[in-house]
């Protein structure tokens, strides 16, 4: 995992966005908030319009906010959330739904289409998502109502927006916040059954883990997965530790 995360990180960039711009980036759902199902946007699969209450087909959703031309953890974020769903033993399209937004008006379906392909591959999967379009309308109703916040920066056409996903009633009220870095399907999938039956758990004040290419204030590359890959050398640091320990008791055992 740390590997692979390491080949996301881009070359080093000009700093654009101010600090001030990624203090707005998170996700801080309002209470008792809801996703508008009356929204209009196009399956980028299928090229129709839909609703978003017919995305949700009646389920409850893992609604996934993403940059369709994403070079950072959009992808891992995407395989990570199929994987995991996959591991729930649910029946997705039955049990629940699965749906992508694009958070960048700018990419159309093909764009859509071109990330699915390259996360999970061409081949059926049990866990495939919806992946949805829509106007800069659409996408800021949506983000709007459910408190999650990000920015363009059209300097690199890129997008600052958190690395999270929004696990939503049948209803369209937002039952979890979740990391999609973090899934696990047990985990998943007693959330997706309290979703499904209208429970809604605690939620967090503030996801602000950032899916974005760089330090913007610095000019320095430091998205999350260079959290993670923090993380999992300070893991690997500890272990070697303890392990150097019990061979040294090991030792004097035996010399006693």
């Amino acid at each position: 995992m740390a590997v692979a995360a390491a080949a996301l990180l881009p070359g080093p960039a000009v700093a654009r966005l101010t600090q001030a711009e990624l203090a707005r980036v998170a996700l801080a759902p309002p209470p008792d908030a809801r996703a508008p199902l009356d929204l209009v946007f196009t399956d980028a699969g299928e090229g129709r319009s839909l609703t978003l209450a017919e995305a949700a087909g009646g389920r409850p959703v893992l609604l996934l906010p993403v940059d369709y031309t994403c070079g950072n953890v959009c992808d891992p974020m995407l395989s990570l959330s199929a994987a995991a769903l996959v591991a729930t033993g649910l029946a997705e399209g039955r049990e629940y739904g699965f749906v992508l937004v694009g958070l960048d008006p700018r990419d159309d379906a093909a764009a859509a289409r071109r990330m699915l392909s390259e996360a999970l591959g061409d081949a059926p999967s049990p866990a495939r998502p919806r992946a949805l379009v829509g106007s800069a309308e659409a996408v800021a109703a949506l983000t709007r109502a459910l408190g999650y916040g990000f920015v363009p920066d059209l300097g690199t056409d890129s997008i600052a927006h958190p690395a999270a996903a929004i696990l939503l009633t049948p209803e369209g009220r937002v039952a979890h916040t979740l990391s999609p870095l973090a899934l696990n399907g047990r985990d998943l999938r007693l959330a997706l059954v309290e979703a499904g039956e209208g429970r809604t758990g605690t939620l967090s004040d503030r996801l602000a883990l950032l899916c974005y290419g760089f330090d913007a204030a610095k000019g320095v590359y430091t998205p999350l997965v260079r959290r993670i890959l923090a993380v999992a050398g300070a893991a690997t640091v500890l272990g070697i530790a303890l392990l150097v320990i019990l061979l040294a008791r090991a030792g004097r055992a035996r010399r006693a």
